[in-house]
C-alpha cells in the first residue's frame, strides 16, 4: 500500500474555512490562515559574489541586502532576517516550491560557503488585515509599526503577544502576515481574537 501524506494547517481544529463562510459584514480587523507556505532558510555571506549571484540564478530574484526590507518575484518574497540570513517564502499549494528551491539552491551554491534549510512545516502564516490592524498590532508586539518607520515591504522579528514571530507588512491596507511556529499559532489566534474585540473581527479565508 502506498504511503499516504496527510497534511493538516496548524489551525484546522479551529474550523476556519467554515468560520469564514459564516462571518459577513463589516469588521476593522479580518484574521486569515495562510497554511502550507513554503520556507527555506538560507544562510551565507552577502558580500560573496558567488553566493549572491547563485542564490539570484536559483531563485530568479536579488536577496535583498538592507536590513528589514523583501524582493518578490511571482509568488515568492525573499525576506531579510539578519545579516547573513534570509527566509524565502513561497506560497503556491499545488506544487512543493520549497523543495524545488532548496534542490536548486544546494545546486547553484555548490562550493559556496552556504547553508539551506527547509523550515517551513513548524510555521503557519496567520494574515492581519483591515483598517484597525495596525492598532490591534500594537498591542501585540513593541515595534513602531507606524507607516513613516514600517511599510509595505517591511519585515522585521519580534515578540507577537509574547511570542517568538516574524511580521511582514504586505499591503497599504493595511495587511501584515505574522509567522510563528506552530505551537503557538492556536494561542496567537486567540490572543489576537480577544485584542481586537474592540474593533470586530472576523475570519476570512486565504489560499
Amino acid at each position: 500500500m502506498a504511503d499516504l501524506l496527510i497534511r493538516q494547517s496548524a489551525l484546522a481544529q479551529l474550523g476556519l474555512d467554515g468560520r469564514a463562510r459564516a462571518e459577513r459584514g463589516a469588521a476593522g480587523v479580518a484574521l486569515a490562515e495562510k497554511p502550507f507556505r513554503a520556507i527555506v532558510d538560507l544562510r551565507g555571506n552577502p558580500e560573496d559574489a558567488a553566493f549572491l549571484d547563485g542564490a539570484q540564478g536559483a531563485l530568479g530574484l536579488d536577496l535583498p541586502l538592507a536590513p528589514n526590507t523583501t524582493t518578490t518575484q511571482g509568488k515568492t518574497t525573499a525576506l531579510w532576517l539578519g545579516p547573513d540570513e534570509w527566509w524565502i517564502v513561497t506560497a503556491d499549494p499545488g506544487a512543493d516550491p520549497g523543495a524545488d528551491h532548496t534542490a536548486r539552491l544546494r545546486t547553484t551554491l555548490a562550493g559556496v560557503h552556504a547553508a539551506v534549510t527547509e523550515v517551513g512545516e513548524s510555521r503557519t502564516c496567520i494574515e492581519v488585515s483591515g483598517p484597525e490592524a495596525h492598532d490591534l498590532l500594537a498591542k501585540a508586539c513593541p515595534l513602531d509599526l507606524h507607516p513613516r518607520r514600517f511599510q509595505p515591504g517591511a519585515c522585521a522579528q519580534s515578540h507577537l503577544a509574547k511570542a517568538g514571530g516574524l511580521i511582514h507588512q504586505t499591503s497599504e491596507e493595511p495587511a501584515y502576515d505574522l509567522y510563528v511556529l506552530r505551537s503557538f499559532a492556536e494561542y496567537l489566534w486567540h490572543w489576537l481574537e480577544d485584542a481586537g474585540r474592540e474593533y470586530g473581527v472576523t475570519a476570512v479565508r486565504r489560499d
